[in-house]
C-alpha cells in the first residue's frame, strides 16, 4: 500500500503512456493497412498527453527536478537561502492551488452542463476528470521537497549535471 501512495503518479504515467503507445500503435498500423485512420486517436492522445505532463510534473516535483533559476540563491549567503525557499514554496504553492481550483472549476462545470467531445462525443469531462488530482499531487509533491530541501544540509539545491 505504501508502494502506491509513494509512487502514484509513476504508476499513473507507466499506464498511461503504455495505452497511448498501444493506441498510436493501432492507428499506424490500421492506417498503413487499410488507408484509414482512426480520427478519435488525435483526441485521445492529446488528452492522454495533458494527463501525463501533469502527472509527469509530480514525478519531477518530488524530485527536485522541476527548471529553476538559482542564480539569486547560489550568491546569497546560506541564512538568506531559506528565506528564498520559503517565498518561493509559497509561490509555487499558490499557483498549483490555484491550478487545481481552477480545473476542478472546469470539471464541475463540464459535468453541469453536459459538454461532449468532438471527436467521439463523450462527455468531455473525462477527460478532464484527473486534472485536478493532478495538480493537486504536484503540490503535496512540491511540498515535500521543500521539506527535505529545509531540513538537509544548508538547503542547498543538488544538481545533477
Amino acid at each position: 500500500m505504501s508502494f502506491l501512495l509513494r509512487d502514484t503518479e509513476k504508476i499513473v504515467c507507466a499506464g498511461l503512456l503504455l495505452a497511448m503507445t498501444a493506441l498510436g500503435f493501432a492507428n499506424v498500423v490500421v492506417r498503413y493497412l487499410t488507408s484509414y485512420s482512426l480520427a478519435a486517436t488525435e483526441e485521445l492522445l492529446t488528452n492522454g498527453f495533458l494527463v501525463l505532463t501533469v502527472f509527469g510534473a509530480a514525478i519531477a516535483a518530488r524530485r527536485g527536478e522541476h527548471l529553476a533559476v538559482t542564480l539569486l540563491y547560489d550568491w546569497v549567503p546560506r541564512p538568506l537561502r531559506r528565506l528564498i525557499l520559503i517565498v518561493s514554496s509559497l509561490l509555487s504553492v499558490s499557483l498549483l492551488a490555484m491550478s487545481a481550483f481552477f480545473t476542478w472549476q472546469l470539471l464541475t462545470n463540464q459535468l453541469e452542463n453536459g459538454v461532449l467531445s468532438y471527436a467521439l462525443q463523450i462527455p468531455a469531462w473525462y477527460y478532464s476528470a484527473l486534472l485536478p488530482f493532478g495538480f493537486a499531487l504536484v503540490m503535496i509533491r512540491y511540498i515535500q521537497h521543500a521539506v527535505e530541501m529545509w531540513r538537509g544540509p544548508a538547503t542547498e539545491v543538488v544538481a545533477d549535471v
